[in-house]
């Protein structure tokens, strides 16, 4: 049971240090007033998106550090779960920015009209926000719930 709680918390370590970093860039990025893309990452200069959504990733960088000393404690584990929950929140404002902005689109003859198909489906191509490129790794957030829920780690009401 300590090698599994040490694998979650090595595992956690590495998500929060990206994540943080991730934050910082966010942060940087929306200082600086420029966009940055390379690759699969794309992160946006805005206020809005760059800067706030920045913070919030940065935060949940900060609480899967924070989370990951004591990983069998529920008081611990919890600041793993909202740093997860954090992540969840960004990037699921940045996908519902993805599906509507994938709907309209500018034809030079109509004016706005709905998307193409094609247009539609290639919305949906990289690059992504940072918090987007997190998600499916703060999922693991729940295999450890649900392996504390049955008991499995840790007896759940240390205090």
């Amino acid at each position: 049971m300590a090698g599994q709680s040490s694998g979650g918390a090595i595992y956690f370590a590495i998500l929060g240090i990206v994540t943080t970093a991730f934050g910082l860039a966010d942060l940087l990025v929306t200082v600086s007033g420029s966009e940055f893309a390379y690759g699969g990452l794309e992160i946006p200069g805005d206020l809005f998106r760059g800067g706030w959504g920045g913070i919030i990733v940065l935060f949940a960088g900060l609480f899967y550090l924070s989370g990951i000393r004591n990983f069998d404690d529920i008081h611990q584990f919890a600041k793993v779960a909202m740093g997860s929950i954090l992540i969840w929140v960004v990037a699921g404002s940045d996908i519902f920015a993805m599906i509507s902005e994938s709907i309209p689109s500018w034809n030079e003859e109509t004016g706005p009209w709905f998307n193409t198909l094609p247009g539609f489906i290639g919305a949906y191509a990289p690059p992504y926000a940072p918090a987007v490129l997190l998600l499916p790794f703060s999922l693991v957030v729940i295999y450890y719930i649900r392996k504390r829920a049955s008991g499995e780690v840790g007896g759940g009401n240390s205090p």
